[in-house]
């Protein structure tokens, strides 16, 4: 590859992560459902997984590291201390960026995405159930809690669970037309 074209991909990859990490804050100012300790079902990572599996996880982990730091500070981020702004946000949304490993990958998008929300849960599962364990409710959905644990994963499960049918269904949809399904499918790029 010539510098000039590495230069011009280089410029195009920046451009558009920058894009669609605001996309990202844009949609999330706007969830469906917003949980009370923090966490919401939104249309955030739907932008995010379309960067991340276009342009792999090296490239994801600096976007997710980015959008970790604006979720916490432009989203009115919840949280009880250092430990839970690490985890619930920057690691949190770094883990988003395991979604790169399918890049190039005939389903990228859905296998990106899948694996990407299931690292976002564990991590807010595991955080869930240690940090803010002690702030744990004697009901939640209705169920009497006794371990911090079940409750972190009903919790941070919950609006998991649809943020990931949100982007599957949303994908499905975009793949319907030629022109998105290259796009991202990354056959741009190659």
């Amino acid at each position: 590859m010539k510098t000039n074209e590495k230069t011009r991909t280089a410029a195009r990859m920046l451009c558009e992560g920058a894009l669609l990490v605001a996309l990202c804050q844009i949609v999330d100012l706007f969830p469906l459902w917003k949980m009370p300790w923090g966490g919401s079902v939104s249309l955030c990572m739907v932008p995010f997984f379309l960067f991340t599996c276009r342009w792999g996880a090296g490239w994801g982990l600096l976007a997710g590291t980015v959008l970790g730091v604006l979720q916490f500070m432009n989203a009115g981020g919840i949280a009880i201390g250092w430990q839970s702004i690490l985890g619930d946000y920057l690691f949190a949304y770094m883990a988003l960026a395991v979604a790169g490993f399918f890049r190039g990958r005939r389903w990228s998008i859905y296998a990106g995405a899948s694996v990407g929300c299931a690292a976002r849960f564990l991590v807010h599962y595991v955080v869930g159930a240690t940090i803010w364990a002690g702030y744990m409710p004697e009901t939640f959905f209705g169920l009497t809690m006794t371990t911090p644990w079940f409750y972190s994963l009903l919790y941070n499960g919950f609006y998991m669970v649809l943020d990931w049918l949100l982007c599957m269904v949303i994908y499905g949809l975009l793949m319907r037309n030629g022109r998105m399904r290259a796009y991202l499918m990354a056959e741009d790029l190659r």
